[in-house]
């Protein structure tokens, strides 16, 4: 039977506003590929990021513009060389494995080999704001063992240590989103070491991110913004500890797996992280996570409201999805 394409629009409210060092969001707005055949359904979910020229509306217009190739059937190798990287092609891509294995009756954690698969332990986002806000947001989740910090402000050093002080217990990871100044940049890596912070992640802008071969590096440094797939991996060596790996930057699961071999290869620490989205688009992360070094899959504790069915999270666990939602 042929294959068929649906292509949609949705939004989820996020609970209050998340807010980073570029701007806020009061709304989850992702785009679900719904692929049919013979049957079976596949579903794919993916999150337009701006901060790389993506939109909804040019999203969709990727998409369509593969409809052709997709219902006719190509494969996820094909669809590596047809789409480049990003959320397009993520949407396309993990709805096609959700519909090999549905077709199949073989799950795609079986296919990867991951015969015990495990709940993670993953990271809950800190919005930014004034320092006392931070600290009460922190406060209220002092008892998860990991807090994603947003950051990058002209005074960071008082948030810092504002959260540290209020989740003691706590690991940290501070997200600059390249909102650091190259000029503060050493001050601010001291104070992430005297606050005991497990990673900073990308404090410098994409591009413009040379000083941190050239700095003492007292904490993990983490590549977000400046590695999308695996071509980019070699060239940050020098610069980077960890990356970050995000469905809707490589452009789905199927790139994923290969950068994150290469990456451990070269010997970077791993973190799986996430846009804002649905639990959707946090199934396939899951699996993708379970060796990575940190986990950043909170995307549906941030929302109102999630997907039925959704993944189950308990506290800070989250664990993998029934194939009634993915794979």
């Amino acid at each position: 039977m042929p294959r068929h394409l649906d292509i949609q629009m949705n939004s989820f409210p996020i609970a209050g506003t998340f807010t980073i060092s570029r701007g806020a969001k009061t709304s989850a707005d992702v785009i679900t590929c719904m692929l049919t055949e013979s049957g079976a359904r596949g579903l794919g979910e993916c999150v337009p990021y701006r901060r790389y020229g993506e939109t909804m509306e040019s999203v969709m217009a990727q998409i369509e513009a593969a409809r052709p190739l997709i219902e006719d059937g190509i494969s996820r190798a094909g669809l590596l060389r047809a789409m480049p990287p990003g959320a397009a092609r993520n949407a396309v891509d993990c709805a096609l494995w959700d519909l090999e294995a549905k077709l199949s009756g073989k799950s795609v954690a079986s296919r990867l080999d991951l015969r015990k698969l495990k709940p993670l332990t993953t990271a809950y986002t800190i919005s930014l704001g004034e320092p006392d806000v931070m600290a009460a947001q922190a406060h209220e989740h002092a008892q998860r063992p990991l807090l994603k910090v947003k950051v990058g402000t002209d005074d960071d050093e008082s948030r810092i240590r504002a959260v540290r002080a209020a989740a003691p217990d706590s690991a940290i990871i501070l997200d600059a989103n390249e909102g650091w100044p190259e000029d503060r940049l050493e001050h601010y890596l001291r104070i992430a070491a005297e606050a005991n912070i497990a990673l900073v992640e990308q404090p410098l802008p994409a591009g413009r991110d040379d000083m941190l071969a050239e700095i003492a590096r007292h904490v993990l440094i983490c590549a977000d913004e400046s590695v999308h797939h695996t071509g980019d991996l070699a060239s940050l060596a020098d610069r980077y500890d960890a990356i970050n790996i995000k469905l809707d930057k490589t452009g789905g699961l199927t790139e994923a797996l290969e950068m994150k071999e290469e990456a451990q290869r070269l010997g970077f620490s791993i973190m799986i992280g996430c846009m804002v989205g649905t639990s959707l688009a946090m199934a396939p992360a899951v699996l993708l996570a379970q060796d990575a070094d940190f986990v950043d899959l909170d995307g549906p504790l941030l929302l109102t409201r999630d997907r039925e069915p959704g993944l189950n999270y308990a506290g800070s666990l989250v664990f993998p999805p029934e194939a009634s939602l993915w794979g």
